[in-house]
Formats: structure tokens, sequence, C-alpha cells
């Protein structure tokens, strides 16, 4: 039997969220055998102060894992310098890893889909990682698989190798170039439907501090392949104040699948229903779409 892939996640000051992450892992049934290592970044003003130490307190009550690791940030790092520390140190040390923030909550099928799916593809070097998340795709009558490639990498609950995250390329003014210099700007941006160059734009001139528009730029440039299952197994909590509206949220994001994803080996390849039901998804749903850009921008300031 393979070991199974230890469990990174990155908290900070969101004692709720960060419980029903918790209460989601422990349901599934590989918790008990999984490590849980917990990155909580410290406070960076006074305000957050007693919510990260709520955080803290809570995290060291957690049980139901073969092992639990807490590693708590002296000073505070940043959403995307923690996760590449953290990431960099744990593949370093385990060769590949599955991760999550504090705002995700998996289906009790996640652990066995992440752990299966790192298995097979574990020595096909175009795969650059796993991920449980999907939006609510409108898929032809005839699409029939359960699991699918996409072009680049994901950030919504992900996993992969330490072979993949190698390729990981920190400096984006180095990966837009290659981008303009490929003259990929249209296929990065999935045919102009997501404003995936203006991210990676932003986080250059320092107006975000995104580590996943890199990520997905590293893989993308690579020709790289993230795999996706056609239902999600995650659903996002954190956009979940009185701004977003739940016709909103179900409306982009959908809800968890009940059911575990049936996993067997695919050809390496994009899949290109799924590449288009994705564009044509964007496409409808742009104004909602530019509503969480900007969120996402605000996120990562």
């Amino acid at each position: 039997m393979h070991p199974l892939a230890p469990i990174v996640l990155f908290v900070y000051n969101r004692p709720s969220h960060t419980r029903q992450t918790i209460q989601a892992l422990q349901a599934n049934p590989l918790a008990k055998d999984s490590d849980l290592l917990i990155y909580s970044d410290a406070p960076k003003d006074e305000k957050a102060l007693q919510s990260v130490k709520e955080v803290r307190e809570y995290i060291k009550t957690i049980q139901g894992f073969k092992n639990l690791i807490i590693i708590e940030r002296e000073q505070n790092l940043g959403l995307a310098e923690n996760i590449i520390d953290g990431v960099t140190t744990v593949i370093n040390q385990y060769g590949k890893i599955i991760v999550l923030e504090d705002d995700l909550v998996v289906s009790p099928h996640f652990l066995e889909y992440m752990n299966t799916a790192l298995m097979l593809y574990e020595n096909d070097q175009q795969v650059a990682c796993i991920t449980a998340f999907n939006f609510p795709l409108r898929y032809p009558p005839n699409f029939q698989d359960t699991t699918f490639f996409l072009k680049g990498a994901d950030c919504w609950t992900w996993a992969t190798w330490q072979r993949a995250w190698n390729k990981f390329e920190q400096d984006g003014s180095r990966l837009l170039q290659m981008i303009y210099k490929k003259n990929l700007q249209k296929d990065f941006d999935l045919d102009g439907s997501y404003p995936y160059t203006k991210m990676l734009q932003d986080q250059i001139r320092g107006k975000n501090n995104s580590w996943a528009i890199r990520w997905y730029a590293s893989a993308f440039l690579e020709d790289m392949l993230c795999l996706y299952p056609k239902d999600s197994l995650v659903e996002n909590i954190g956009y979940d104040g009185t701004h977003f509206k739940n016709a909103t949220k179900t409306a982009l994001f959908g809800h968890i699948s009940s059911q575990p994803c049936k996993l067997h080996k695919l050809h390496i390849c994009e899949n290109p229903i799924a590449k288009n039901s994705l564009i044509q998804f964007f496409k409808k749903q742009n104004s909602i779409c530019t509503r969480v850009f900007k969120k996402l921008q605000r996120l990562f300031s």
C-alpha cells in the first residue's frame, strides 16, 4: 500500500471556518491514517491578535489524525509566502502533498479521491496536480467522464508531487514574459473568458500577492495538466459575507457532491469538451466572475 499523502492546512484568523474545515476532514475514513500539518500565520496587526489566538487554541485540540504537527509563524508572512514556504518544506520531506486553506469544506470521499489520483498519476510527468474542486459546469448529454484534464494547475484543494512543484516559478515577470513571447494570452485566459493575464500583471505590480496565479502559469507554460472531478468534492465557505448572496455563490460554485468520484487512468491530454464547458460557464457568469475577481484581488492584497 502506498503511504498516504500528508494533509497541509493553512490557517489564519477565522476560527469558525477552520473548525468547519477540520470537521469535514475528520469525516473522511482515511483521516485517521493521515498526517495533518497546520501552518498558522502570525497576526499582521492588533485587530487580528484575538482571532489568531482563538484559531491557535482550537487547532491544538484537534484529534482524529495519525499525527498532528502545528507550525506557528512568529511573524506574519501573508498567504502567498506562507503557502510557498510550507508546501516546499513539506513536499521536500514527503515527496507529495494535499493542500487546503481554512475556508474549504470537503466531501467524506475527498481523501480517498486525492490519494488514489496521486498514486495513479505519480509517474506521469505531464500531470502537474490534482484538484477536488470544479465549477457547476454544463456538459453535453453524452459526456460520461467522471474526471478530466485541463491545462495548468488549480488552488482550491490540490495535491501534487515534488517533481511538479519543482516547476513552480515565483517570478511573475518571467512567467508573463514567456506568455507574451509565445503569444499565449488568449489560451492562458481560456479564450478570453477569464482575466488570468491581468491577475498575473497585477501580481507583478504588487496589486495582489497571489501564489495561485503563478502556480497556474508555471504549469501552463510547461504544458502540464491538472486532473478535475466532473462533480466538485469541495465547497468554498469563504464567500459567506453580506455582499456575497447565496444565489450568487450557488451559481458560481455549485454544491458539494455527496457521491464518491470514480477514478480510472485516463489518457494524458486536455479534454476539449470539458474545456469548452468551462469557457462557456465563465462567459455566461462573466458579471459574477468579475465580482469574484475583485474579491480575490482584495484577498491577495
